[in-house]
């Protein structure tokens, strides 16, 4: 599994938090097996539980272990470590190897988990109103949601016509984006989120007004001139891509001559803020 390509999520089960991570390739809920132990038993040391359960599962010849995988997620204490992680089927199984009167309360809410995504597919409705959910619960405005959830269909659009134009592979779409972006901001895209401070977290998600205005802007132009020029394969687009980007530079421009200061800021939109290892050694010291 290419932990990059995940999402993680913490689910609420009776006010316990399970960490479960959805994998966009596989379409597939991976769910960290010593937190479903925890709540199950009670244990005050959940991972002792589950080493000893594997152990007793290896010997009983369960293939629920073999097939367990291993991502980093984070622990209590803020540090991120290798932990063991089972799709829904695999975690029925260990449930079941568990007594506990929390069984049947898990295995219906991990019903409903798995359900979610079925129940998308037949009414995309609830996908989009569980963003907008998501976002409410991180604190955006609703003004802010409307017009992100807009930015999410403009992009998707600007997308649909690089493909007519020939853009195939993601990294292609990447090297196109990064075009816009360093065009009116100086920045690729991951030298803008780094910039901000974030890692995995989105950046349009953590752009101000104007950035986002900007942002919008240059998309907005790179698609109807592709639209109508039609420009085929990745160089003619980059080209087109640039032009896009160019009419944004110039409007910041002008803002800012304006303003008197650069509207590019390196504040995130909900103050993230990541300290390395190394840095906390230092600090101790």
């Amino acid at each position: 599994m290419d932990q990059n390509k995940m999402h993680l999520i913490n689910k609420i089960f009776n006010n316990e938090t399970i960490r479960t991570v959805w994998d966009k390739e596989s379409e597939k809920y991976y769910i960290s097996v010593v937190d479903i132990v925890r709540v199950l038993t009670g244990s005050k040391n959940p991972r002792h539980y589950w080493n000893v359960l594997k152990g007793r599962l290896k010997d009983d010849g369960n293939e629920t272990v073999t097939n367990c995988d291993q991502l980093k997620l984070k622990a209590q204490d803020g540090k991120y470590r290798l932990t063991d992680v089972v799709d829904i089927e695999g975690m029925f199984r260990i449930i079941e190897s568990i007594p506990s009167k929390n069984a049947e309360p898990m295995k219906l809410w991990l019903a409903k988990l798995g359900s979610e995504r079925i129940d998308e597919v037949f009414d995309p409705s609830i996908a989009a109103q569980r963003s907008i959910d998501l976002y409410r619960a991180k604190g955006y405005d609703e003004k802010w949601i409307t017009k992100r959830m807009q930015s999410i269909q403009d992009r998707k659009e600007l997308t649909d016509v690089w493909k007519e134009n020939g853009i195939t592979e993601n990294k292609e779409f990447a090297i196109l984006t990064n075009e816009i972006y360093k065009t009116w901001s100086g920045m690729t895209a991951k030298e803008y989120k780094e910039y901000k401070g974030l890692r995995k977290e989105s950046l349009r998600d953590n752009m101000d007004n104007l950035e986002v205005s900007l942002t919008d802007i240059s998309e907005e132009v790179t698609k109807r001139l592709a639209k109508k020029t039609k420009p085929k394969g990745l160089q003619e687009n980059i080209k087109v891509a640039h032009a896009g980007g160019q009419v944004a530079k110039n409007t910041r421009d002008e803002i800012e001559n304006l303003l008197g200061e650069s509207v590019i800021t390196s504040q995130n939109k909900l103050n993230y803020q990541y300290i390395d290892e190394k840095e906390k050694i230092e600090n101790k010291k």
